[in-house]
């Protein structure tokens, strides 16, 4: 990233946002100030993804309205993908759609059976404001297609119906960090 650091090196850990919140149920902000507070936001993003041992983090999944999301996550042949996107636009989403397991950051232990393409293809611009464009297929396609829901105000629980939808909701009500979950009581 800035200078070839390690990404994440001198952000700080931020909390999660949990599903449920407001923030990642709403349409996220347009980026205009491509400065030191992006950068450092960018940075902030790696830490926490790093820390929480995700593939990908969104702004709002650590409360900031705004149109950025980090990723370093392998395709499906391993190979390593690693970078950011700001102000993104999922440009192509489509090949094979292909159901499998999906889970989130926000949403804690849980997964499920989600559909996505196989290919994605995401256009926008880096922390300093040059434009970028990243291909993506396989596990990485669905990673590309999961971050830009975020920035949507969407899960990946949204693209649920039929028993995995309510079987997912009757784990979100049954967990720890719900708001309508279970106190650490055994249940």
């Amino acid at each position: 990233m800035r200078n070839g650091s390690i990404p994440g090196t001198r952000g700080r850990v931020r909390p999660l946002t949990l599903f449920g919140d407001p923030v990642l149920h709403a349409p996220c902000a347009e980026v205009t100030d491509f400065g030191d507070e992006l950068a450092a936001l960018v940075e902030d993003l790696f830490a926490t993804m790093y820390a929480a041992r995700g593939v990908g983090l969104a702004a709002n999944q650590v409360g900031e309205p705004v149109r950025v999301f980090v990723y370093d996550c392998p395709d499906d042949e391993d190979v390593r993908h690693l970078g950011h996107v700001v102000n993104p636009r999922l440009v192509e989403a489509d090949g094979v759609v292909v159901r499998g397991p999906e889970g989130c950051l926000s949403l804690p232990g849980l997964e499920a059976g989600t559909p996505r393409y196989d290919h994605a293809v995401v256009e926008g611009f880096t922390m300093t404001g040059e434009p970028v464009t990243v291909h993506g297929t396989g596990f990485f396609a669905r990673c590309l297609q999961h971050e830009c829901d975020h920035l949507r105000g969407r899960v990946y629980a949204d693209h649920l119906t039929g028993w995995r939808g309510r079987r997912l909701r009757r784990q979100v009500a049954k967990a720890s960090w719900s708001r309508g979950g279970a106190a650490s009581d055994g249940e």
